[in-house]
């Protein structure tokens, strides 16, 4: 049996620390692409403390500014249900 933990909808707080560790999505056909999705996509970067969804868009909040950073690294520019995503720090 596995376990699947899901994850905040919090993405938005103001600390310093938290706003360099969250990860602006855009270009998000959220049409086709569910919260469960993005979370599998991203938590191979790091632990994922929160992730937000909303229209053409999402946010994911990580534990740490090195897991965001490699998030943008590895997944800006992928092509996920037809249209190129634009990640941003």
């Amino acid at each position: 049996m596995s376990l699947k933990v899901q994850t905040s909808n919090v993405t938005n707080k103001t600390d310093p620390k938290s706003i360099n560790s969250r990860v602006f999505i855009g270009n998000l056909n959220t049409a086709v692409v569910k919260k469960s999705d993005v979370e599998s996509i991203f938590s191979k970067y790091g632990r994922v403390l929160g992730c937000s969804v909303h229209k053409g868009y999402a946010f994911v909040q990580y534990a740490s500014e090195r897991h965001a950073r490699g998030a943008v690294i590895g997944e800006n520019g992928r092509v996920l249900a037809g249209q190129t995503l634009g990640e941003s720090v």
